[in-house]
């Protein structure tokens, strides 16, 4: 009997990129199939192969589900798919193995006086319906927030948005994806009058130079990473320019590698953009017939050389200016950004100026020439579509009356039934609303607060205060969970089905494949339960929320995109069950999908149309619908310019580094799934402290040594780490919670944790309202030194494994 070679094995966790398959300039990427069986398994063995995708990352990796039994006994990756394929990284191969841990929530949990316990769905869902009721009537809709995830279906977040937008009438919806997409969302409406992802991740086949702007892809998006090293060893490979104060892997191999000082990545740019100008690499046809605001961004831009930028950023200017080469030379240019642009000091208005690189070479819409701006969660794009995330349904404006018209229509309510007389509520927003007592009732689903937002003392203090009543829907008994009135078990990927659409705008369709475990329920049927129990109604008296299953939520979407950018009316779920996911916009008349946008040009950037007018990059203020027409009138790309700023927090003597977070390859967000897989535990089983050799040389300071890094928020305590990164700059990942893993108790006050936004201060960028969660000034100081013979720790994929 033939059993599949990568069966439970380590050897995907040493070489998490596996083996090359290179390719050229222009050709189709080679098949690779990767698969993972449960020990005992073969391929023969399997009753059922179920498709999926990954909902680990925002790849979107196809695969198939391997079912025997009525259990999840493996995954294999869909060769035939546009995204991956076949390929599965790690924590695609093994984390199916977190849906059978013996921790799963099975049944309800009600807080009765200081515990938790068990109950039926009737009165957990009873006691979230009265509370509900009692508040809306007494003190308004705006008594009730909802905070979700990235990582729910587009089933899902549509439901959630009805009902909490047209049902309740409260503003207060946002996402986890506030942490890590909004600056990318905003940047693509601050440029182009729209969200919407303008490239392709098959522009990495065509690409004959590719930036990565604060994008450390060998881990975040570890699929496309494969893509570009097989590139690399194929004819005609791309040039790599890595902006990352980190030795990354992606920096190993790039052809220019910057490493500016953390906080000063509009300075850096506006070099890049100062010199494509000064040299004339632009594209005057594509600028004069595409875009608005080229003489003003010239204006900003013209004091801006390498030199300047080499004082503030500390880069030599020599390698500004070759990167500026790099990326003012290319034929074909493709750039991706990421947190270490979202997360960090002006983040859109940095995000906008790799925009403003692209429209000034006139680098968009076609094969090779696109912008990336990123995702970090599998769903995020969803959340954004569907209006789970601060913003309405379609793209559409909520300060365009017309839109908000439409949208009552489609949902046939009263246009006033759609709370639009101000911004829609921001995450950070919604917690300190809850800290002030205004938002009382908090349901948060498939996120963990209590690990992932900053300043988690301040955090923990605002979950558990009395008045405020928070229902969380999640898998485990997380961090989060354990601060709840009423905990409500949910069923996961492999246990639902819904369609999910990945960083490049590909829509998968995943399907169940198993029972869920107890009366654990999909998040769909939880929100179509609250929706049916609180009697939501439509202004004729129908029901509000009239479909009863993910395929008639689908539909109901469709028809909410329909005419706008995000357009999905030309998929089905049985279209959607061919070889391939399939790119928005899918319609009549792209009935495949649409590899890139603005291939002639913008076509959402219309006073008429756009989804914003525009906000001030320095300060976040809106500039208004009059701003908006004088500037654009005719609706072209705008090229956006924005001076630098230097950081809030900046080194001083008490507080000499430089604090960033990131991730490592083999765990997403909190861990509440990766924690539990034996494989990605032991890999990288707790926090850690990277420091430069240099500094720790000046310090006296050894590998192993147990550290504790201070700032003006809190403290924590990890190994140390010495790596190839800039001096003055300490990482940390920021999976980890609590001292007890998986889940958890809080530290006991005072006392220095393990979660690395315990020391993370409450700061968001101004336009984008996205945490900063890399710009805080540090100490690091010696708690006791390294055993004599310590254990081995996990892989650090800084130094590369493969």
């Amino acid at each position: 009997m033939r059993r599949n070679p990568l069966v439970l094995s380590d050897e995907r966790i040493a070489d998490p990129w596996g083996r090359r398959t290179p390719y050229g300039r222009g050709g189709r990427w080679p098949e690779r199939t990767d698969s993972c069986l449960a020990e005992g398994v073969a391929e023969e063995d399997v009753d059922a192969w179920v498709r999926a995708a990954s909902l680990l990352h925002s790849d979107g990796d196809a695969m198939d589900i391997a079912v025997r039994d009525g259990r999840i006994v493996g995954v294999r990756g869909r060769a035939g798919d546009r995204v991956n394929r076949g390929r599965l990284e790690p924590k695609d191969l093994y984390a199916w193995q977190a849906n059978g841990s013996a921790d799963r929530l099975t049944r309800p949990l009600i807080r009765e006086g200081t515990r938790l316990v068990e109950t039926d769905w009737p009165t957990a869902m009873g006691r979230v319906v009265a509370r509900s009721r009692e508040l809306i009537d007494s003190q308004g809709p705006k008594s009730v927030a909802f905070y979700t995830s990235g990582q729910l279906f587009l089933e899902e977040y549509y439901t959630l948005a009805v009902l909490a937008r047209a049902g309740i009438g409260t503003p207060h919806l946002d996402g986890n994806t506030r942490l890590c997409t909004a600056t990318a969302a905003e940047a693509l409406k601050e440029s182009f009058g729209s969200d919407g992802q303008p490239g392709s991740y098959e522009d990495i086949d065509h690409a004959d130079a590719i930036a990565l702007f604060g994008h450390n892809i060998a881990e975040t998006q570890v699929v496309q990473w494969m893509r570009i090293l097989d590139r690399l060893e194929g004819d005609r490979p791309p040039r790599l320019l890595c902006v990352d104060p980190r030795l990354t892997p992606v920096a190993r191999r790039a052809d220019v590698h910057l490493a500016p000082r953390l906080g000063t990545n509009v300075a850096l740019l506006n070099a890049l953009l100062h010199e494509v100008v000064r040299r004339g690499w632009t594209d005057p046809g594509y600028i004069a017939r595409c875009t608005v605001g080229f003489d003003a961004l010239c204006a900003q831009v013209e004091p801006c050389t390498p030199r300047w930028a080499a004082g503030i950023c500390d880069v030599p200017a020599a390698a500004i200016e070759e990167a500026a080469e790099l990326v003012g030379t290319a034929d074909r240019l493709l750039s991706t950004v990421l947190q270490g642009f979202y997360q960090a000091n002006q983040a859109t208005a940095a995000a906008v100026q790799v925009d403003n690189l692209h429209l000034i070479r006139g680098m968009l819409g076609r094969p090779g020439a696109g912008v990336l701006q990123m995702n970090g969660q599998p769903t995020a794009e969803n959340t954004r579509e569907c209006g789970a995330d601060g913003d309405l349904p379609g793209f559409r404006n909520w300060q365009n009356e017309d839109h908000v018209a439409d949208l009552a229509r489609v949902w046939n309510v009263d246009p006033s039934a759609i709370p639009h007389d101000a911004p829609p509520t921001h995450a950070m927003e919604i917690f300190r609303l809850a800290e002030q007592g205004a938002v009382r009732m908090l349901w948060i689903s498939a996120t963990n607060p209590a690990v992932s937002l900053p300043d988690l003392a301040r955090i923990r203090a605002v979950l558990s205060r009395e008045g405020l009543f928070t229902v969380v829907q999640d898998l485990f008994l997380t961090e989060t969970a354990q601060f709840a009135d009423v905990v409500l078990p949910a069923a996961t990927w492999g246990e639902k089905t819904g369609t999910f659409t990945n960083a490049d705008r590909t829509v998968h369709l995943s399907e169940k494949a198993v029972e869920p475990p107890g009366e654990a329920r999909p998040d769909l049927d939880i929100f179509l339960d609250y929706a049916a129990r609180m009697g939501f109604e439509d202004k004729d008296g129908g029901r509000l929320v009239h479909w009863s299953g993910p395929e008639e939520a689908f539909e109901a979407w469709k028809r909410c995109s329909a005419g706008r950018p995000c357009d999905y009316t030309g998929l089905t779920y049985a279209k959607l069950r061919g070889p391939s996911g399939i790119q928005w916009p899918c319609t009549e008349d792209a009935p495949d999908g649409t590899d890139r946008l603005y291939g002639d040009g913008v076509s959402w950037a219309h006073p008429d149309l756009c989804e914003t007018y525009g906000k001030d990059l320095v300060t976040g203020e809106p500039l208004g619908e009059e701003w908006y027409r004088s500037t654009n009138p005719d609706g072209k790309a705008l090229i956006r310019a924005a001076p630098y700023v230097q950081p809030r927090e900046w080194p001083d003597e008490e507080h000499p580094f430089q604090l960033t977070t990131g991730r490592t390859l083999y765990h997403f967000h909190t861990r509440t799934k990766t924690g539990r897989v034996p494989q990605l535990a032991d890999a990288a089983p707790d926090v850690w402290v990277q420091i430069a050799a240099s500094d720790a040389s000046r310090l006296g300071l050894a590998e192993g040594d147990l550290v504790e890094v201070t700032t003006r928020t809190g403290a924590l305590r990890g190994r140390l780490r010495i790596g190839s990164m800039r001096p003055g700059v300490l990482f940390l990942p920021f999976h980890y919670g609590y001292w007890d893993t998986p889940g958890g108790r809080s530290p006991a006050p005072g006392a220095p944790g393990r979660a690395v936004n315990e020391v993370i201060p409450t700061a968001w960028d101004p336009v984008s309202k996205q945490p900063q969660f890399k710009t805080a000034a540090a100490a690091l100081t010696l708690v006791a030194p390294a055993p004599r013979k310590p254990q081995e720790g996990g892989r650090d994929t800084a130094r590369p494994t493969g």
